[in-house]
């Protein structure tokens, strides 16, 4: 699979784009009453330690993922699952952050029914040069404030909305994965009931 190489300041600046979008969202809704909030409401310093949830893509089926808190504390897992950020997969964003619309895929859950608890760590799907070049890869140019990223939407034509797909496009050359580092480790549950 091809991986990005930043940079140690272009890296850091990833990075904290990624914590701050995955992490704090950037606008504050109207909140129903009782139930757990999307990530994207929660605003603020405390945002990261609270429980939220966020819809993912998983094997082509969108599901509600939920976080206990959105920064994790202690030793870095040995065995991370891989939570993958790329542009909206379908007219409607996951991430409806209004500079920056993203969706989320993660690894197919088990088919038992019950709740798994996953420990994730972020990465980028960035279109590769290839698949810019090539036209394989339709991209939407985003920006933290940097230079303007190019976050994959399809690849020869195909949603991204599964681990197959998006690891199928990168073993092909056509997206690049940036790797977000330990600052992006998470953990959080899913269940098959959506």
């Amino acid at each position: 699979m091809q991986h990005i190489q930043f940079r140690p300041a272009a890296r850091r600046l990833v990075v904290a784009a990624a914590v701050a979008v995955m992490a704090f969202g950037t606008t504050a809704s109207a909140v129903a009453a009782g139930g757990i909030r999307n990530c994207v409401d929660l605003t603020g310093k405390n945002a990261a330690r609270v429980g939220c949830y966020e819809l993912v893509w998983s094997g082509g089926v969108e599901y509600r993922m939920t976080f206990s808190n959105q920064s994790f504390d202690g030793n870095t897992p040995q065995q991370l699952d891989r939570f993958y950020v790329l542009a909206p997969q379908t007219e409607t964003p996951q991430g409806p952050v209004p500079w920056f619309m993203h969706d989320h895929v993660v690894r197919d859950i088990p088919g038992d029914g019950g709740t798994n608890t996953l420990k994730l760590t972020g990465y980028f799907v960035l279109c590769s040069e290839q698949g810019l070049t090539n036209g394989s890869c339709t991209a939407l140019w985003q920006s933290f404030g940097g230079p303007a990223m190019p976050f994959a939407e399809h690849v020869n034509g195909h949603l991204l909305t599964s681990t197959n797909a998006i690891e199928g496009a990168a073993d092909a050359g056509d997206v690049t994965l940036v790797d977000l580092g330990p600052s992006s480790v998470m953990v959080a549950s899913i269940s098959r009931s959506k």
